[in-house]
């Protein structure tokens, strides 16, 4: 790809590829560097993207990264915007210019040096990491599912111990796999009922002696008093039920202590466990404390007003999970908008107008968050959540498959933003013809 650098140019810098960044990166791509009206750069640590919502899958073994993955040097091309790979290690607002972290390849050498970026408007869309609360032992033995690696580390262990288990079985020995996942929000009750669904698959590719209901035992541990406690109670209720029948045992008011070799441990006693999963908690990475005296939050978030901006330079925005945005028109004083994938999109799609007015010299709009509901996951064939809008005046309560329809058309339409309707048309009768040729879950 040429190199797309005019000196000339409104120079926009977005730091962070994920559900926010890369679609806001690709219509700016679109709009702006198409028509040579401003340099477009997208920076990420890694060199492909892969949609978080779905790192549950990827960890249960359903999706293959690899097949999913898009590389963000492709999309810059199709798009016109640049790609730089790098973490963010420092800010100079005076300078207005980054610095990125030298990248190193899998060998320990080190691939690109550590550079300096320069910009006139820069946009920060990190994310957020798993928050540990300081909980002994977790770093240690237990596994995160932030990034696409992690998630396949997860998957590469789960085939392992049930391999073990099924030679332990064999053998005559007394056998089974304890997996504990701690923190029953969405990615904690997504991801148990992804593992029930997956490892029977598994159990059905050659683990003759491994009986995945009553070998694989699976405990999703809360501290609240019921689980998805940042959703609706309805769907708290009837996801509980599902989870039910799927085997899954769930144990509320559960708070965790430490985590150890041998297991979990909880004010109420020790829980074995062979795999142990956090998902307690999020916040933004911490290294957004020291950009150059920008505003954050106790949760480590950049403080922004409603344009996005944050609150110490209006030349640096933030959105998605890393960004603390206040939500006017929530019935609850001082509410945030909530660190959820679809405000990342429709900040996203705000700030490309936004990029569009801050170049022509006009004011730039403010955000307003329109929460259209919830959905979460529980396997192949079904989702639970809610529908909310004018239309159906307030909220109502999905489930199964037109549910799990739905959830599958969120993942459609993050593709369309950064691919376009036709290539994932194409792409989607592609893997629909591909189905009778590949095993339904990821073997290796």
């Amino acid at each position: 790809m040429a190199d797309l650098h005019n000196p000339s140019l409104h120079r926009i810098v977005i730091v962070g590829g994920g559900a926010g960044g890369l679609p806001l990166a690709t219509a700016l791509g679109d709009k702006l560097g198409r028509a040579k009206r401003a340099d477009i750069t997208l920076v990420d640590r890694f060199e492909t993207h892969m949609w978080k919502p779905l790192l549950h899958e990827v960890a249960a073994g359903r999706m293959d990264a690899d097949v999913h993955g898009s590389d963000y040097l492709a999309l810059g091309h199709w798009h016109r915007f640049r790609f730089k790979q790098g973490a963010l290690s420092a800010l100079d607002r005076a300078r207005r210019e980054i610095t990125l972290d030298a990248v190193i390849d899998d060998d320990g050498r080190e691939m690109l040096p550590a550079r300096t970026v320069a910009y006139d408007t820069l946009i920060i869309c990190v994310g957020s990491t798993t928050n540990d609360f300081g909980v002994a032992g977790v770093a240690d033995y237990a596994i995160s599912l932030d990034t696409f690696p992690e998630a396949e580390r997860f998957h590469r262990r789960l085939l392992a111990a049930c391999v073990r288990a099924d030679g332990q079985a064999a053998q005559g020995k007394p056998s089974g796999v304890d997996i504990v996942i701690i923190g029953a929000g969405a990615t904690g009750v997504e991801l148990a009922a992804e593992i029930r669904q997956t490892t029977r698959a598994h159990a059905g590719y050659g683990l003759d002696k491994l009986d995945p209901a009553k070998d694989i035992h699976l405990t999703l541990l809360e501290a609240a008093p019921r689980i998805l406690p940042q959703l609706g109670e309805r769907i708290a209720e009837a996801a509980t039920e599902l989870l039910a029948k799927l085997d899954v045992q769930v144990r509320v008011s559960e708070r965790v202590t430490s985590v150890d070799a041998s297991g979990v441990h909880t004010v109420n006693g020790m829980v074995p466990a062979d795999l142990v999963v956090w998902a307690a908690g999020i916040q933004a990475p911490a290294f957004l404390r020291h950009l150059d005296g920008l505003e954050v939050n106790r949760a480590n978030q950049l403080v922004v007003v409603t344009t996005l901006q944050t609150t110490r330079d209006p030349d640096v925005f933030a959105f998605g999970d890393c960004a603390a945005c206040p939500w006017p028109d929530s019935p609850k004083p001082g509410a945030l908008v909530p660190p959820r994938a679809q405000a990342a999109y429709q900040q996203a799609k705000m700030l490309v107008k936004t990029m569009q007015a801050r170049l022509s010299g006009k004011p730039l709009p403010e955000f307003h968050f329109r929460d259209v509901g919830s959905l979460v996951s529980l396997g192949e064939l079904s989702a639970i959540g809610t529908l909310m809008g004018r239309l159906i005046g307030g909220s109502m309560l999905i489930q199964g498959l037109i549910a799990r329809w739905m959830y599958a058309s969120l993942y459609k339409m993050h593709q369309v933003a950064i691919l376009g309707y036709l290539p994932v048309v194409l792409d989607t009768v592609g893997r629909f013809l591909r189905r009778r040729m590949e095993p339904r879950v990821k073997l290796h």
